[in-house]
């Protein structure tokens, strides 16, 4: 059972053929990440992108369930041939694929009964059992069963139907985060950053990002930790090095 208050993990499966060939290019990842990681406290550990097959999608949702505390699946839940998630995710829990009584009745009230054909049917299908997530943009719900939680893959609908995934997800530690931008490169600053990263390890984690913008070259240095102390702590160390190595800072958020 997940646990209020301690490290949550989560991963994202990205289900589709048109993201590896290039012709749909994935938003969800950042905009799930983003609202995981600053808003529930929850960490991403992992992302996979794979294809419509259903062996592949039963043998990542099974490896993922066991390894994080929650994985989030999207696209693959809709009306055309190849939208198999919801079959795949029944056959790896071995539930029944079969219609979820409210999911249909929402999408027959949705379409009417003169529209309600057989593809928009079978987006009311899903393991038996399944808990709905409801959604306030197209009618057809996504679904949350054991730790496996289903989304759509059109940003626009996602992003509408997160509210409503809120409950299904318990919290973690908040993260806090500093952001050092600096003027000065990588290579620059590696060493001295790689020493201050061993000393926290255990409470800070460090990142360095390389820009270029307005004409200047620099970095980023961004600190993320669930304990204050330790990240100003951290923070403190960082900005002494920096100084010492006549690096110009032009901003910290």
């Amino acid at each position: 059972m997940v646990r209020k208050n301690k490290k949550i993990t989560a991963a994202i499966l990205v289900i589709g053929n048109e993201i590896l060939s290039g012709r749909t290019k994935d938003q969800n990842v950042s905009y799930l990440a983003s609202w995981l990681n600053n808003t529930l406290g929850i960490k991403l550990s992992e992302v996979q992108i794979i294809p419509d097959i259903e062996k592949k999608i039963i043998k990542s949702i099974l490896a993922l369930s066991k390894n994080y505390d929650y994985v989030l699946t999207t696209g693959g839940i809709g009306p055309t041939h190849d939208d198999i998630t919801s079959q795949s995710v029944s056959k790896a829990f071995k539930k029944k694929y079969t219609y979820h009584e409210e999911a249909y009745r929402i999408l027959k009230n949705y379409y009417g009964n003169k529209n309600f054909n057989d593809p928009r049917k079978k987006m009311a299908k899903m393991p038996k059992g399944a808990k709905l997530i409801y959604n306030p943009s197209s009618a057809a719900p996504g679904f949350k069963i054991k730790n496996v939680i289903c989304l759509p893959g059109v940003p626009s609908i996602l992003q509408s139907m997160v509210i409503n995934l809120k409950k299904y997800l318990k919290p973690g530690l908040k993260i806090h985060s500093l952001t050092i931008s600096t003027e000065t490169i990588e290579s620059n600053i590696a060493k001295e950053l790689e020493k201050i990263q061993k000393k926290y390890k255990k409470s800070v984690e460090i990142g360095s990002y390389p820009f270029f913008r307005l004409g200047k070259i620099g970095v980023s240095i961004v600190l993320r930790s669930s304990k204050k102390i330790g990240l100003q702590s951290c923070h403190k160390a960082i900005i002494k090095m920096l100084k010492k190595k006549n690096v110009n800072i032009f901003k910290v958020v």
